[in-house]
């Protein structure tokens, strides 16, 4: 099967599902999505029993996608450059300074806290996992989706200030995330040489040079856009951005989500915009950027339905998802405690901020990604097995309630 067959199938599919979700289910596009992929992949297996030719298609679908590619090297720059476009910069200039720690220090106490709780959990149930796989888990599991929490966020009409914290550590945290996962992956493969050298000198050239990258990204570009009045053309520049620049920051070992994010962020700040920017173009612009989100979503929620048929059923390994649920939470709230108590005042948090974020820093497809790129003697089935549990009850779960949770909550 061809790229362009693969493609033509998930668009029809996501065209196909999205109808039905905003025609009967009425859900918010990505969990309405999710949930009827899932359901979809279930009844194929079901009829699988009398008749395996749609589930062996599906399956070979499946196994075509090289899930991780797709997500990190390829969509993941589109989505959060379309995010950071619309983020709000002056509340996020604002909330600076706590968006920072919940994106570095929260997510670095987070994988520890996880990597210790999961590791006596899983003894528990008789599953010997050596702990540095187990502080590998928590380094996929800790960073919340961007891609998640932003879908869902738009619509239960949040606290401005609260909705700029959330989705500003989703959108940095992950690239702090993958930094940290892909240190401890290369110590847990063996790399015995790693020192805290090595690892300084990934976090700056990674964080710090993709963050540069983007700033860079984003005075070209905002050159660009100024020196020109021709929408079509100035939508062009906006998509030569982000995928030129992911190729530098890919070529020079940058974080290429920090670079889209910092570019996305300037680009869509106010003073940019209205100097750079007639009104028609930045209509164009923003439209063509919230099409390019809603249209990658719905492709990515698809996807992540079907990777059910890719994981191992087994009683223990969903005994260890189930009950890696609260634990996660448990370590979320620990991990932002800290650094809301220290902000709380001086920069007036909502009442509950540590519970509505919480239950709001949603996973998604970045967890499950970095969970299929494990090798089989990092205990690869078993931990995508628990990443995909908590995904679902994550985005269906507490995505489906954090819009009450952050009415009642934060009123308080």
């Amino acid at each position: 099967m061809d790229l362009f067959a693969i493609a033509t199938i998930l668009i029809v599919l996501s065209a196909l599902f999205g109808y039905l979700n905003v025609r009967f289910l009425k859900l918010p596009t990505t969990i309405g999505l999710m949930v009827i992929t899932i359901v979809f992949t279930l009844l194929v297996l079901a009829t699988s029993l009398i008749d395996d030719t749609l589930l062996e298609h599906e399956k070979l679908l499946i196994s075509q996608i090289d899930f991780e590619t797709v997500l990190l090297d390829i969509m993941l720059s589109f989505l959060l450059f379309a995010g950071a476009l619309h983020t709000n910069f002056q509340q996020l200039k604002v909330q600076r300074k706590p968006v920072l720690i919940f994106a570095t220090f929260s997510t670095l106490i987070s994988t520890l806290l996880v990597g210790i709780f999961s590791y006596y959990l899983l003894k528990l149930i008789n599953l010997e996992v050596d702990f540095i796989y187990c502080l590998l888990f928590g380094a996929l599991i800790s960073p919340t989706d961007p891609i998640a929490v932003l879908g869902i966020l738009k619509q239960v009409g949040a606290p401005k200030k609260l909705e700029t914290k959330i989705v500003g550590e989703s959108l940095f945290n992950d690239g702090v995330g993958v930094v940290v996962f892909l240190t401890i992956y290369q110590i847990a493969k063996g790399g015995r040489d790693i020192t805290f050298g090595h690892v300084a000198e990934m976090f700056l050239v990674e964080i710090v040079g993709g963050i540069a990258l983007g700033f860079l990204l984003g005075w070209i570009t905002y050159r660009f856009l100024k020196s020109i009045d021709d929408y079509d053309v100035e939508v062009i520049i906006t998509i030569a951005a982000v995928m030129g620049g992911t190729v530098l920051a890919q070529y020079f070992h940058l974080s290429a989500p920090l670079a889209m994010v910092t570019t996305g962020l300037i680009v869509g700040h106010d003073t940019v915009r209205e100097s750079s920017m007639s009104k028609i173009t930045e209509q164009y612009v923003d439209k063509f950027w919230e099409l390019v989100d809603i249209l990658l979503n719905t492709v990515l929620f698809v996807m992540i339905g079907m990777e059910i048929l890719v994981l191992t059923y087994n009683s223990q390994f969903i005994l260890a998802g189930l009950l890696c649920v609260p634990t996660l939470l448990i370590a979320r709230f620990l991990s932002l405690m800290l650094p809301i108590k220290l902000y709380a005042k001086k920069l007036e948090f909502v009442p509950n901020t540590n519970l509505i974020m919480t239950w709001g820093g949603l996973r998604g497809g970045i967890s499950i990604a970095l969970a299929l790129s494990l090798t089989q003697n990092m205990h690869r089935d078993l931990f995508l097995v628990i990443t995909y549990i908590i995904v679902v009850f994550s985005i269906i779960g507490q995505g489906l309630t954090v819009g009450k949770l952050i009415k009642k909550l934060s009123k308080e």
